[in-house]
This record gives C-alpha cells, sequence and structure tokens, in this order.
C-alpha cells in the first residue's frame, strides 16, 4: 500500500547570480511500512528533500502526497497541525524541552492537542526504546542515545504516517549511533512503522530495506535490498 508519492517535486531558491536548483523533478513512491534510506553528498538535496516530505517547506512545481493528502497545498496553520499528527521529525539534536520530564516530552503531541494517550501502546514505544525506567527524569540527566530515544519516542506517539530521521546520528558516537539505527529498524519492525532515513553515513544506510541516491536534486540510484 502506497503512503507516500512525489510528482515532479521541483525546489529552486533565488540568488543573486540567478536560480539555484535543489531538487530538480524527484519522483518517488514509498510503501507502507518501508525502511528508507536516502543517501547523498553535502548539497545533494537530501535534506531539502526531507523537510518537504514532512510539510516544514514546500516544493517550488510538484505535489506530494501523504496518505491521500496532497500536502504540497496546506496553508502554514494546516501544515503544522498535519506535521504535529501525521509525522515524526528525529533530527541529530534532540529537540527537547530541558524543564520537562521524559515522559511529558514524548507526550507533547499530544498534549499540544489536548488528547489523552493510549496507555497500552505509550508503554509500548517506552519498553520497544528501552527508556521505560527513565520517565520522570530531566533530559539533562540522560545521555545522548537516551535522549535520541526520548526523541524517537516522541515522534511516535501519534502514529504517524512517515518517521523521519535526518542524520539523528550525526551527534553521537559510533555505539550510540549503531543503538539508534537499531531503534529505528526496531520501531519498524516490531511498531510497523515507515521509516525514512536521511544520512550520509552508508553503514546506516545499509541497515535500510531500500537505499535511494540522491546527486545533484535527482535520484541516481533506488536499489531494494531485502
Amino acid at each position: 500500500m502506497e503512503i507516500l508519492k512525489c510528482e515532479g517535486v521541483t525546489k529552486v531558491y533565488e540568488s543573486g547570480d540567478g536560480q539555484v536548483v535543489v531538487l530538480d523533478h524527484i519522483d518517488l513512491s514509498v510503501e507502507k511500512g518501508e525502511f528508507t534510506a536516502i543517501i547523498g553528498a553535502s548539497g545533494s538535496g537530501k535534506s531539502t528533500l526531507l523537510h518537504i516530505l514532512g510539510s516544514v517547506d514546500k516544493p517550488s512545481e510538484g505535489r506530494v502526497i501523504v496518505e491521500g493528502t496532497d500536502i504540497s497545498t496546506l496553508n502554514p496553520t494546516q501544515a503544522a497541525v498535519f506535521r504535529r499528527r501525521k509525522v515524526g521529525l528525529v533530527y541529530q539534536f534532540y529537540n527537547l524541552i530541558p524543564t520537562l520530564t521524559v515522559r511529558k516530552n514524548i507526550l507533547m503531541p499530544l498534549l499540544l492537542d489536548k488528547r489523552k494517550p493510549n496507555p497500552e501502546y505509550f508503554d509500548q514505544i517506552v519498553h520497544t526504546l528501552g527508556i521505560a525506567d527513565k520517565l520522570d527524569r530531566l533530559p539533562g540527566q540522560l545521555s545522548g542515545g537516551q535522549q535520541q530515544r526520548t526523541a524517537i519516542a516522541r515522534s511516535l506517539i501519534y502514529r504517524p504516517a512517515l518517521l523521519l530521521a535526518d542524520e539523528p546520528t550525526g551527534n553521537l558516537d559510533r555505539k550510540n549511533s549503531e543503538e539508534i539505527i537499531d531503534m529505528l529498524k526496531l520501531s519498524n519492525r516490531s511498531l510497523k512503522q515507515t521509516v525514512i532515513l536521511i544520512t550520509h553515513d552508508e553503514k546506516a544506510a545499509l541497515q535500510a530495506d531500500r537505499i535511494i541516491t540522491i546527486g545533484d536534486g535527482r535520484i541516481v540510484g533506488d536499489e531494494k535490498r531485502r
């Protein structure tokens, strides 16, 4: 079942010397439950693509359809609501609120909508990610790997259509990096979560079911691994 479709997605920025084409007519389809890695050199356009997929940015041309919704047509308020409910975003910097406990950080997307969590699903997430014993701590009392696990848990709490991870291991050492990739794989396998990982780390990318390579704003490779 197709959960994401890009049709002719193009992103152009104006500069003093004219136009800079960052994405050049990207066509892409992702099935529900896939774990896809998008790799490419710095400046290839992969992070811009992720921001467009997450409704953080808009394409200059083309359409992005997530679960039947053309997110490229949403106004800023609609995009913010869609992002909170349908897109889990994980960055290399954890973006946790330092004065809130791990529990409240995880529940924040639901609290913003005044919605009650599903206790069984909450327990499943925190046990799957290995932070069930850290719920009453503040972010500053956690290791980097534990903070990233908390950020992943927060991104999963709404059961999003997509979990988008932008260089989530970029701020971690090798051991913690491997653990975070394992956590993404576990959320994909155990929670049936669709995951798109943006990375320059080929070793991390090799853990995905599919590797898409971006070069000069275009898809130059698309390999299904399993």
